[in-house]
């Protein structure tokens, strides 16, 4: 029988908060560890960090284990995987669960190695085998265009879960849990990198990633001029301006907002796409939203595939109309 037993989840902390993708972790982390009878751990690396362990018990974990050090302040991978390491030797979990983040993309497979097991990266839902109660990992596979089951025979079972597949739960203060701090034991001779410096992006509004509506626009929106007209109806809606490839290599907008294998990936409540043929890449980075509005003048194109709702037609006469409607709607 393994020496590994229960869930932890490793939460990401952006100031003084739990990142989004933390608490989503969190969230199906607890549905696992329920439907194995075990406990869910979460694990807090950084600096400065032990206040959070409380919100961490609010959102569903049994037992919190800090690894607080100053030399943790920013994420390099060389000081995080030796103190991953460290925690998992130590707590053996039979699951891990980590966001598919800048960081988590970056430190889940050195882990894995570390750890002389495998990792299924960028999951979209997870489950537990009732009969060899391992863990099922869904991930998309042929750039989005199906889904596919992995299971790892390997213990512990690393999975890094994408931002807006899972629902956070909502937080209760009344619960109780353990908190255990670890030392990180770190040496600052084997930190091989160093920042510099740190540039903010600077975002007008709202984040494409943190948005709950977002309008894209695609090759066939034609110039920078024409995303002004999509930044009107995102403005209405309080929502973002996201881009296909096309217009970010084209220069019309900034690379930060491209959507995709190669960009950002979300899930809002409502995506509308403009002007976008819906190739596999681009769906890729967006699939996982919840409603889908089309507007494209080629009925063919394959964004009506997976849309919920499509307008064929020119987006030049659509979208005004669109959102004039809109606007009406929201002043009734």
């Amino acid at each position: 029988m393994s020496d590994y037993k229960g869930v932890a989840v490793c939460c990401e902390v952006k100031g003084d908060k739990l990142m989004p993708i933390a608490v989503e972790g969190l969230g199906i982390g607890r549905k696992l560890a329920n439907t194995l009878g075990q406990e869910l751990s979460a694990v807090l690396v950084g600096s400065g960090i032990g206040s959070l362990a409380q919100s961490a018990i609010a959102y569903g974990a049994d037992k919190v284990y800090v690894v607080d050090d100053p030399l943790l302040k920013d994420y390099q991978a060389d000081a995080c995987v030796n103190v991953m390491v460290k925690v998992v030797n130590q707590v053996k979990p039979q699951v891990i669960i980590m966001g598919q983040t800048d960081s988590g993309r970056d430190l889940a497979p050195r882990l894995a190695f570390r750890l002389g097991t495998a990792v299924t990266m960028d999951c979209v839902d997870l489950a537990i085998d009732p009969d060899s109660k391992r863990l099922l990992q869904t991930k998309p596979v042929y750039g989005g265009n199906a889904q596919a089951i992995f299971t790892t025979e390997t213990d512990p079972q690393m999975v890094t879960i994408r931002t807006k597949a899972f629902t956070a739960l909502e937080p209760d203060t009344s619960r109780k849990g353990e908190i255990i701090n670890i030392a990180a034991g770190l040496d600052s001779s084997a930190i091989r990198t160093k920042i510099l410096n740190r540039v903010v992006e600077e975002v007008a509004g709202i984040k494409i990633e943190d948005a709950q509506v977002v309008v894209a626009g695609g090759r066939g929106i034609g110039s920078a001029e024409g995303f002004k007209q999509l930044e009107e109806l995102a403005k209405t809606l309080k929502g973002a301006v996201g881009a296909s490839r096309p217009p970010c290599d084209n220069g019309w907008v900034p690379d930060t907002i491209q959507i995709g294998l190669t960009g950002k990936i979300i899930a809002p409540e409502l995506y509308i796409a403009v002007a976008v043929s819906g190739s596999s890449q681009h769906m890729s980075g967006c699939s996982g939203s919840k409603t889908i509005i089309a507007i494209n003048k080629d009925r063919e194109a394959n964004i009506f595939r997976q849309a919920r709702f499509g307008v064929v037609g020119d987006w030049k006469k659509v979208l005004p109309a669109f959102t004039k409607k809109i606007k009406e709607l929201i002043a009734s």
